[in-house]
């Protein structure tokens, strides 16, 4: 799975930071397929990975897996060179171990649920939604760098398909969606993006109202994920890092703000009624 940014922020980045040995990979990879003939479009079907993912390898941003790397090479005429070329693949010292492995969890998770109160989780963000993030961080980010990160938060978003055992759960402040980031065309799209995903049967949406004088979530936002051996984990964000939560003290804590917050809330059909309000006002 891509190793993006859990929460969806656009000042946080938890791709691996590429390494030179990931970017020659990428280069390479992106050479062989250039010289057979192959747009990306074409070459990501022969090697089972979507397009998005084909874009963050070429591009550095992704530690390719070893069948990734076995489908290359028989795709781009078996020349031993990839699988030279990935013995000696490295990531940069940088992406901290509480991420790599909440990333690792995720991926297997049976149960996910997501407050947010910054923006929209990445999860449900669509494409322009997360381009704004980026085109919009502080320090600014390079076109590569945009491109590469954009591909690679879509690219987590196969989770919400690929596990339909996984049942995930969000609560979203209404603010997030009155402040039209990136404008009105942006927020519709986003708004249909958000009702077509609410019909799907392992996913529940929630909205918490503009208006609420009692609020559980006034300590920020909070991620929670239940493992197949029943065991809880959490992730808290801000501005510049984030906390792996493992303690079970903890995490009884976040358990118990995050059920206020589901019963504060609007409900599943009410949440559904205002973002279809808002889409209409559009």
């Amino acid at each position: 799975m891509a190793m993006t940014d859990t929460g969806g922020a656009g000042t946080h980045t938890t791709e691996p930071e590429a390494s030179d040995s990931l970017r020659t990979f990428g280069a390479v990879v992106q050479a062989l397929r250039e010289h057979a003939g192959l747009s990306r479009g074409d070459f990501a079907p022969l090697v089972g990975y979507s397009k998005h993912t084909v874009a963050s390898i070429e591009l550095g941003r992704r530690m390719p897996d070893d069948g990734f790397v076995e489908r290359a090479e028989t795709a781009l005429g078996n020349t031993g060179v990839l699988r030279r070329a990935a013995q000696h693949l490295s990531r940069r010292p940088g992406l901290a171990a509480w991420f790599r492995r909440w990333a690792r969890l995720e991926a297997v998770a049976s149960s996910l649920a997501t407050y947010e109160c910054r923006l929209v989780p990445g999860l449900l963000q669509t494409e322009a939604y997360a381009r704004t993030l980026f085109v919009n961080q502080l320090p600014p980010l390079g076109d590569e760098q945009i491109e590469a990160q954009t591909a690679a938060r879509l690219e987590r978003q196969r989770l919400l398909r690929e596990r339909p055992n996984t049942a995930y759960s969000f609560i979203l402040e209404e603010h997030l969606l009155l402040r039209r980031m990136g404008g009105p065309a942006v927020t519709r799209e986003l708004l249909d993006h958000l009702l077509e995903l609410a019909e799907l049967r392992n996913i529940e949406l929630q909205i918490m109202p503009l208006v609420r004088e009692s609020h559980a979530g006034l300590g920020g936002p909070m991620r929670l994920l239940e493992t197949r051996e029943n065991k809880w984990f959490g992730y808290c964000e801000g501005q510049r890092g984030g906390q792996f939560v493992s303690d079970p003290r903890e995490i009884s804590v976040l358990q118990m703000r995050y059920a206020r917050m589901r019963s504060q809330a609007l409900t599943l059909e009410d949440s559904l009624s205002l973002l279809r309000r808002m889409r209409g006002a559009l």
